[in-house]
This record gives structure tokens, sequence and C-alpha cells, in this order.
């Protein structure tokens, strides 16, 4: 009978879905290696939109962030990447198509190194132009994300927050030291492998 329990046991808990998935994007800096940065997704919260992120990481639909950039970076704000079409900050696609709806805005952009969507306004993660971002100065494509360098409240209930830089924030200042008010980048910024951690 306690076989029997622990076999119903172990067999429920190997297949439970994780509640947090795990992405690494390797990095360069004008073709230099640069390091990892590691991102917790919050599936739990969000499984939608990190399950969009995770599988453009894995490169499993023939499309994804391998060999795309960081294409703006703003010091003491932003990085700007997931521009894997047109490499200008216009394009991107996700896995479920043009656009798709906010999932939700329950998590707050109240830390750095938060992975964030960006968007041209409500339910438009798809649009090429405009909104929030574009507000700041920004040719932006919801289909990308951005990685938060400090406390971004007023984003809040217009982007949402779908997971964090769990190892690598160095990674990330670094990237952010080859930024510019404007947003152009002093180096080419590029992720040269990026898939899922075990």
């Amino acid at each position: 009978m306690l076989n029997s329990f622990l076999r119903r046991f172990t067999t429920s808990a190997s297949t439970a879905k994780p509640l947090s998935s795990r992405v690494f994007f390797d990095i360069a800096i004008d073709n230099k290696p640069s390091g990892r940065i590691t991102f917790k997704l919050y599936d739990d919260v969000v499984p939608k939109t990190a399950k969009n992120f995770r599988e453009l990481a894995t490169g499993q639909h023939g499309f994804g962030y391998a060999g795309s950039t960081f294409h703006r970076v703003i010091p003491t704000f932003m990085l700007q990447g997931g521009d894997f079409t047109r490499h200008d900050g216009t394009g991107g696609k996700s896995i479920y198509g043009e656009k798709f709806a906010d999932e939700n805005f329950k998590l707050k952009h109240e830390k750095p190194g938060l992975l964030s969507m960006a968007n041209a306004g409500p339910n438009t993660n798809g649009s090429q132009v405009g909104g929030y971002l574009a507000n700041l100065g920004l040719d932006i494509d919801a289909l990308q994300f951005f990685i938060t360098t400090v406390v971004t409240s007023w984003l809040d209930g217009k982007h949402v927050v779908f997971g964090e830089v769990e190892d690598g924030m160095d990674v990330v200042r670094n990237i952010e030291a080859q930024g510019t008010r404007s947003g152009r980048t002093n180096s080419k910024i590029s992720i040269t492998a990026s898939g899922t951690v075990e």
C-alpha cells in the first residue's frame, strides 16, 4: 500500500509543470564573447507570455532570438531586443502570430533586471510602431522585449512583466554601458546562442 502511494506521488510529481522555466542568452559585444545571461520566467503568473519567450529562445519554430541583437540600449532605463526579422527595432514575431493580447499586469516593474514585453498600447503585442515606449523616443515592436536596469514603475499596467535576470546581471550592466540617451548602441551587442537551462 505504501509502495502504491509512493508510486502515485512520484508519477504526479515528475509530470507536474514547473512554476518557472529558465532561459539563457550568450552575449557578444563587437563579436567578442561577453558572458551569459540566465533568466527565470514567471510561468505560473504569465504562462502564455513566458512560453513565447522560451520557445523563441529555443528556436523550435524555425525562428527566434539566436543571431539577433540588442538594438536599443538606454542607460539607467533598459535594454531592448527581440527584432530577429528586421534587426532595426521595427520587426519581430511571436509563436502565436502577428500579435497577442497582454496576458495580465499582475507583476510590477519594481526592480532592475526584470523582463517585460514591449508594446504599442493595450493588447498590441505585435504592432509595428507607436505606444508607450515609442513616446519615449523608441521605435518598438510589441513582439520585442526589454530588460530593466532600474525600477520603472511608470510602466506598471502598460507592459507585461514575465521574468527576471537570475544570473548575469554583470553582463546586463556591461551591455547598458554600451548605450546612449538616444538608444543607439556604441557597439554591436549580439545574442550568439539562446535556449533553455535544465
